[in-house]
C-alpha cells in the first residue's frame, strides 16, 4: 500500500441507529477508506456475564461495509464493563500514592492481574469467533492507548505477587538478587523472593536496580497482555494486519518489544494537545500555539514506523481543539492538512482523523472531530476533502531507509529517571531535540532499538543512552558507522551499577574517553563551552570531567576545571562531556553531519523538507511565506516553490 489511504474513528453506539447508513454514505463521499470500530464496546456487548446483545454491531459492520469501507475492529479491552469490576475488584490498578484507581472512565484495570489477562483472553476470543472472517472487517486494534493515564505502573497486590514471581525467575536465588542489587547499602538484604515489597511509599528514594526491574517486570507485562491477543486474533483472523495505537510521547514501557508482535505500528497524533506540556521554551510554545512542534509529527512517524519495519498508521490525528489539556487552542486552518501530508511523508501508510463527529454527552463534549454534534461539517472535514483529492495527483512511492540512525533505549530512558543526579535532566526530551535539531539540517532519520540490526547506517546517533550492553557495544563496532555519543553513554551497566572501567563503560574503545567525575549545574552557573572554531555557546546543567588522548574539539570555559575537553573525537566516535540544547546542540550536530560527509541544507526553523521515495514535500509551520531555494529541475505535483502559510508543496526532481 503506497497512497495514502484515509480513515475515521467512528462510535455508532453513541448516536442513534437512523444515522448510521446516512454517515457511512457521508463518510464514502468524503473519500475515507477505513472506519475504525468498538474499542470500548465490552459493556455494551456483553452486559451480563456470558449474555451477548451482538445483533446492534453486526449491523453497524454490514452498513459500513455495504457502503464499501473496510473496518478495524477492536478488541474491548480498555474498559473492563462495572459487573466484571464488581466480581473481580482486585483488577483495578493501583497508582504509586497506594490508592486503587476506580471504575468509572477507562483503563481501569492492572496489567499484572491474571484474572483481567484471563478475562481479556475471553473477550476477545469472543469477538475474535465473531468477526474474525467477516468479509468487511479488514485489520484490528488491540486495546487502547497502553499507559494512557499512566497505568502501565500498577502497585497493586497482583504487580506485587508477579514482581516477585518475575525477580525468582531473572535471578534463580536470593543470593544473586541481593548481589546485582547490592542490598548492603543501607543493610537492605533479604532472604527470600517474599520479602520483596514494590518500589513506592518509602522513606527515600528505592534501591535503582529494584526500581529499575519493576520497570522491566511492567513493562515485560504489557507485552505479555498484548501477545495474548495476538495469538487468538492470529488463530481466529487469518490474514487480517493487527495494530494497536501507541501514545505519543510515551517512554513507560519497551515499545520496540510489544511492536514486534504487529503487524503494523499505530500511534495517536495530537499536536497541540501535547505542546503545552512539552519542555519547548515559552517563545516556541506561543510561535507554534497553532501548528505545534515543527517536528512533533515527523519524530513520532519516524519512531513508530522504524519499530513497524516500515508499516506505521496514524491512527488518531487531531481534527481541531482537544478537550483533555491545560489550555486547548485551535490549530490554524491548513493545519490539519499540513499534518495529514507530513505523516504520510514520513511513512504513514494511512492517516485516520478523531472522530467521526463530535461527543453531545459524556466526557469527550469539547473535543472536536470531523463533524459537529448537530453534523454540520467542522473545519477538518473541509481539509480532509482537500487531501482526498490531492493524493490522486501523487504517483506510489515509498519511504527508504535513511543514512542517520537515532538509537533509543528505553531502559535507559527508565534509568535516567531513576537515577537523573540532576532534577531538571531532559532525559526523553533530549531525543526530541536532537531529532528536531537533525531535521532543522534536512536530514531523514531512522530510529533503532538496542536489539536492532544496525548495518548500513552512516551516522548512528546515541542522544542519552544510559545502559549499554556488551551485545549493543560489539554490534555498534562492527556496524562501521560513525558514531555521536551523548554524555552518560554506557554510564550503567545492566544491572544498573558504575563499570568497572568506569563511564562510558562498554563504548569507551569507540570513544576514547574516562569519565573521572559528573556533575550538574543550575543556570546561574553560567557556564559556556568553546568549539574549535572560536564561538562559544552557554551551556547548563550535566557536565562531566573526562580524560582522553584523542582529538579535544571543545573545551569548558568555567571556574572549575577551565578548558577541560567538553568534545572529543576519535575515528570512530564524537563524545559529548555535556547535555547541549539550542544554539550549542544545532553546533555541534552541525560539526557531527560535517564529519560524517552528510549533506545538510540551510538550517530553517520554521520549514521542513523531507523525503518518501521519488516524491519531495516541504512544510511550512509559520504564519508567513516561505520560498525554497531555486532549482529548475523541480516537477510540481501540487504548491510551488513559494509556499504560503501552513502549506505544503510535493515535487519530484530528476
Amino acid at each position: 500500500m503506497s497512497k495514502l489511504e484515509l480513515g475515521v474513528c467512528y462510535y455508532p453506539e453513541q448516536w442513534d441507529r437512523s444515522l448510521w447508513r446516512e454517515d457511512a454514505r457521508r463518510m464514502v463521499e468524503m473519500g475515507l477508506d477505513w472506519v475504525r470500530i468498538a474499542e470500548f464496546t465490552w459493556g455494551l456487548i456483553e452486559p451480563e456475564r456470558g449474555q451477548f446483545q451482538w445483533v446492534w454491531l453486526d449491523e453497524v459492520i454490514d452498513i459500513l461495509g455495504d457502503a464499501g469501507l473496510r473496518v478495524m475492529m477492536s478488541t474491548p479491552t480498555a474498559a473492563p464493563p462495572k459487573w466484571l469490576i464488581d466480581e473481580h475488584p482486585e483488577i483495578l490498578p493501583v497508582g504509586p500514592d497506594g490508592r486503587v484507581r476506580g471504575f468509572g472512565s477507562r483503563r481501569h484495570y492492572c496489567f499484572s492481574s491474571e484474572v483481567y489477562l484471563a478475562e481479556s483472553r475471553r473477550i476477545a476470543t469472543e469477538y475474535a469467533r465473531r468477526y474474525g472472517e467477516n468479509p468487511y472487517v479488514h485489520a484490528w486494534q488491540i486495546d487502547n492507548e497502553y499507559n494512557d493515564h499512566d497505568t502501565v505502573l500498577s502497585y497493586s497486590d497482583a504487580a506485587r505477587d508477579g514482581f516477585r514471581r518475575w525477580l525468582a525467575e531473572r535471578y534463580g536465588t536470593i543470593d544473586n538478587l541481593n548481589r546485582t542489587w547490592g542490598t548492603v547499602f543501607w543493610a537492605s538484604a533479604y532472604s527470600s523472593f517474599d520479602q520483596i515489597e514494590l518500589p513506592n511509599g518509602l522513606v527515600a528514594s528505592p534501591n535503582p536496580t529494584h526500581a529499575l526491574d519493576f520497570a522491566r517486570y511492567s513493562s515485560d507485562r504489557v507485552r505479555l497482555f498484548n501477545r495474548a491477543q495476538v495469538d487468538i486474533l492470529r488463530e481466529y483472523s487469518p490474514g487480517r494486519d493487527i495494530t494497536h495505537n501507541f501514545m505519543a510521547g510515551s517512554f513507560e514501557f519497551d515499545h520496540h518489544t510489544v511492536a514486534a508482535d504487529l503487524d503494523i505500528v499505530g500511534f495517536d497524533s495530537y499536536p497541540l494537545g501535547n505542546l503545552l506540556g512539552s519542555t519547548l521554551s515559552d517563545e516556541d510554545k506561543h510561535r507554534y500555539l497553532r501548528t505545534g512542534a515543527p517536528d512533533y509529527q515527523g519524530f513520532h512517524c519516524d519512531l513508530y514506523r522504524s519499530q513497524g519495519r516500515g508499516r506505521m498508521w496514524v491512527l488518531e490525528q487531531q481534527p481541531g481543539p482537544v478537550d483533555w489539556a491545560e489550555k486547548n487552542p485551535s490549530p490554524a486552518d491548513g493545519m490539519v492538512r499540513l499534518w495529514t501530508w507530513a505523516a504520510y511523508a514520513h511513512g504513514a501508510q494511512a492517516v485516520m482523523f478523531f472522530r467521526w463527529r463530535q461527543a453531545k454527552f459524556a466526557q469527550e463534549q469539547f473535543h472536536t472531530a470531523l463533524l459537529r454534534s448537530d453534523g454540520s461539517p467542522d473545519q477538518a472535514a473541509l481539509e480532509l476533502a482537500q487531501v482526498a483529492q490531492e493524493r490522486d495527483a501523487l504517483p506510489p512511492a515509498e519511504r527508504q531507509r535513511a543514512s542517520v540512525a537515532i538509537l533509543l533505549d528505553y531502559a535507559s530512558i527508565w534509568a535516567a529517571d531513576i537515577l537523573p543526579h540532576d532534577d531538571a535532566f531532559p532525559n526523553a526530551q533530549i531525543f526530541r531535540e536532537w531529532y528536531a535539531g537533525l531535521r532543522s539540517f534536512g536530514v531523514d532519520l531512522d530510529f533503532v532499538g538496542p536489539e536492532d540490526d544496525l548495518t548500513g547506517y552512516t551516522l548512528i546517533v546515541l542522544p542519552q543512552s544510559m545502559i549499554v550492553s556488551p551485545d549493543l557495544a560489539k554490534r555498534l563496532r562492527d556496524s562501521q558507522a560513525k558514531l555521536l555519543i551523548g554524555a552518560r553513554a554506557s554510564s550503567k551497566t545492566v544491572a544498573m551499577h558504575t563499570p568497572q572501567n568506569l563511564a562510558p563503560g562498554e563504548l569507551a574503545d569507540l570513544a576514547g574517553v574516562r569519565v573521572l567525575r559528573v556533575e550538574s549545574l543550575p543556570d546561574l552557573a553560567r557556564e559556556s563551552v568553546q568549539l574549535q572554531d572560536g564561538t562559544q555557546h552557554e551551556f547548563t546543567g550535566w557536565r562531566e570531567i573526562i580524560e582522553t588522548t584523542h582529538t579535544v574539539t571543545a573545551r569548558f570555559s568555567s571556574v572549575y576545571r577551565d578548558g577541560s575537553p567538553a568534545i572529543v573525537q576519535s575515528d570512530r566516535a564524537m563524545y559529548l562531556a555535556m547535555i547541549p540544547r539550542g544554539p550549542l546542540l544545532q553546533a555541534v550536530l552541525a560539526q557531527a553531519l560535517n564529519w560524517a560527509d552528510i549533506p545538510v541544507t540551510e538550517n530553517n526553523r520554521d520549514m521542513r523538507v523531507t523525503r518518501r521515495g521519488e516524491l519531495l514535500f516541504a512544510f511550512n509551520f509559520s504564519a508567513t511565506g516561505q520560498v525554497l531555494p531555486y532549482r529548475e529541475e523541480r516537477h510540481y505535483l501540487f504548491g510551488t516553490s513559494e509556499i504560503p502559510s501552513y502549506g505544503v508543496s510535493v515535487w519530484m526532481e530528476p
